[in-house]
C-alpha cells in the first residue's frame, strides 16, 4: 500500500507541477512580463514546486532528513542520471556560459549549503534568506547577460498568452491541490517504506524520492531526442540544481529551520553532490572541448549507479 501512495504522490506532483507551470506562464503574460523573464524565472520557480512541497511537508512532519536529501539527491540525479543518460543517447554541445557563469554559480551555491550545514548542523532562517537573496542576484545577472547578448532562452508556450483568468485560476487551484496531496502521499509513503525496509528516511529520500522528482527532466530530455529536437541543455540542469538549493531549501528554511538528523548527510551524501558538480568542469574540457560525449555520459551514469549501490551497501 505504501508503494501505491508513493506512486500516487509522484503522479500528483507531476500533474500539479504541470498545471502550476501553465497557470504561472498565463498569469505572467497577463502581467506583461517578457518571454525571457518568464522562461528564466517563472518557469524555473514553478518547476521547482514539487521539490519545494516535498521538502516543506517533510520538514513540517518532523522528517528533516527527507527535506535535505530530497534536494541533495535530486541534484546528484540531475547530473548522474539525467545528464548521463542524455549524453549516452547523443553527444551534448556545451556553450561558453557554462564555465563563465553557470558552473561557478552552482559550485558557489553548493559550497554555501555545505558550509551552512557543517557550521552548526542546521539550516536556519537567516541562511535561508541569504540563499534567496543570492538567487535573486544570480537571476539579475543572468537576465542582464541574456539581454546584452540577445541569447535565446527556454521556449515558452505562446498559446498561453491568450488564456483567460478563469482558466488560469482553475489551473492554479488544481495545481496547488495536486501538489499538496502529492507531497503528503509521497512523504508518508516514503517514511513507511523506510521503516519497513529498516533503512533511514535519508536513504529513501536520496534514492527513491530523488529519482522520482528527476523523472520529469529525464522524460523531457528523451521526448526532445525522440522528436529530433535539441536535448535538454546542460544549462537547464545546472539551473535546476541552483534553484533546488536556493529556492527549495531557502523557502523551506524560512518557514521552519532544517536540522541535520542523520550523520551521513554531511559525511557522505553532500560530498557526492559536490563531486558530481565539480567533475563537470574537467569533463567539458577533456579530451574534446565543449562536448559531452557518449563516453562521458557513460562515466556519469556509472558514477550514479555506484553512488546508489554504496548508499544501500553502507546501510545494510
Amino acid at each position: 500500500m505504501d508503494i501505491f501512495y508513493v506512486i500516487l504522490g509522484f503522479v500528483l506532483l507531476i500533474l500539479g507541477g504541470e498545471f502550476l507551470v501553465r497557470s504561472s506562464i498565463g498569469l505572467s503574460f497577463k502581467l506583461n512580463l517578457s518571454k525571457m523573464v518568464i522562461g528564466m524565472t517563472v518557469v524555473s520557480f514553478a518547476t521547482s514546486a514539487p521539490e519545494l512541497l516535498v521538502s516543506l511537508q517533510a520538514a513540517l512532519d518532523g522528517s528533516p532528513a527527507i527535506a535535505i536529501n530530497n534536494v541533495i539527491g535530486s541534484n546528484i540525479a540531475n547530473i548522474g542520471l539525467v545528464l548521463g543518460i542524455t549524453a549516452l543517447i547523443g553527444p551534448i554541445a556545451v556553450d561558453k556560459d557554462f564555465y563563465k557563469l553557470n558552473w561557478p554559480a552552482m559550485m558557489l551555491f553548493s559550497g554555501a549549503l555545505y558550509y551552512f550545514l557543517y557550521n552548526d548542523n542546521v539550516l536556519t532562517l537567516l541562511e535561508g534568506v541569504f540563499l534567496l537573496i543570492a538567487l535573486a542576484v544570480f537571476l539579475f545577472i543572468l537576465i542582464k547577460k541574456a539581454r546584452e547578448e540577445e541569447l535565446e532562452v527556454e521556449e515558452v508556450d505562446e498559446s498561453l498568452e491568450k488564456v483567460g483568468y478563469t482558466k488560469i485560476f482553475i489551473w492554479l487551484f488544481i495545481g496547488g491541490v495536486a501538489l499538496y496531496f502529492g507531497s503528503e502521499f509521497l512523504v508518508d509513503g516514503a517514511k513507511n517504506i523506510a521503516k519497513n525496509m529498516g533503512v533511514s528516511e535519508g536513504v529513501i529520500s536520496i534514492t527513491m524520492i530523488a529519482i522520482g522528482t528527476s523523472v520529469p527532466e529525464l522524460a523531457a530530455s528523451l521526448i526532445a531526442i525522440a522528436k529530433g529536437e535539441k536535448a535538454i541543455s546542460l544549462g537547464n540542469l545546472i539551473g535546476s540544481n541552483i534553484f533546488n538549493i536556493a529556492s527549495v531549501l531557502g523557502l523551506t528554511a524560512l518557514i521552519k529551520q532544517i536540522p541535520i538528523t542523520e550523520p551521513q548527510i554531511l559525511s557522505r551524501d553532500i560530498f557526492w553532490m559536490l563531486g558530481f558538480a565539480a567533475v563537470l568542469l574537467p569533463l567539458v574540457f577533456i579530451p574534446k572541448k565543449f562536448i559531452l560525449s557518449r563516453f562521458k555520459g557513460f562515466f556519469l551514469f556509472v558514477g550514479y549507479i555506484a553512488f546508489i549501490y554504496l548508499v544501500f551497501k553502507t546501510t545494510a
